[in-house]
């Protein structure tokens, strides 16, 4: 079985499982997370959302470095085991919810610091979806929205009171950044090196 490990932080050198199911996972690349959370820093303090969450690994990546609470959203039940035992190696609860991600943006009652979105690369409704996190106010205020995506994709480059504030290439895929409202954390992002060679 594949495994991935935890690239800094608290947990930092361990490994965990990426899950089988009917859905081809493409888990992120370990200097990619590696990269990221650079560029994010402490995130004690902070909360964060993983969706479309697959293995956990950016859940797990987050919650080493501090941040809590920590909540990660996967539809595929084949995969959600795995999950399972994967966040089990964190000392603080990850929340996990098996659920469609859109299902859980419709009813969300909280926000987020730091929202991170990995939908599978053919995922036709990436805009829609960004447009709908806006709308429901899942980052919170000065908060983040991290999504990957391969870059044959076009994604609006504002949504509600989400703006595009930076964008990082690591292969054929980006991650595009956008901050809820203006925030110190626009200037920590801009001067952020990017780590990933």
């Amino acid at each position: 079985m594949q495994k991935l490990r935890i690239t800094g932080g608290r947990y930092k050198g361990r490994s965990v499982e990426v899950p089988h199911g009917p859905y081809e996972i493409r888990p992120a690349m370990d200097r990619m997370r590696e990269s990221l959370f650079s560029i994010l820093g402490d995130l004690n303090g902070k909360s964060f959302l993983d969706l479309f969450s697959g293995s956990g690994i950016l859940a797990i990546e987050a919650a080493s470095r501090g941040a809590f609470p920590v909540e990660c959203v996967e539809r595929d039940r084949p995969k959600f085991p795995a999950l399972l035992r994967n966040v089990g190696i964190v000392d603080t609860r990850i929340e996990c919810h098996c659920m469609p991600v859109e299902r859980y943006v419709l009813r969300a009652e909280r926000s987020f610091s730091v929202v991170f979105c990995d939908p599978p690369f053919p995922y036709a409704h990436k805009a829609e979806l960004i447009a709908s996190i806006a709308a429901k106010g899942l980052v919170e205020e000065g908060g983040l929205l991290l999504i990957h995506y391969p870059s044959e994709n076009v994604l609006p480059e504002s949504a509600g009171d989400l703006k595009k504030t930076d964008q990082r290439e690591y292969g054929r895929s980006l991650v595009r950044f956008y901050t809820r409202s203006a925030s110190s954390l626009i200037e920590h992002i801009e001067q952020a090196p990017d780590t990933y060679v």
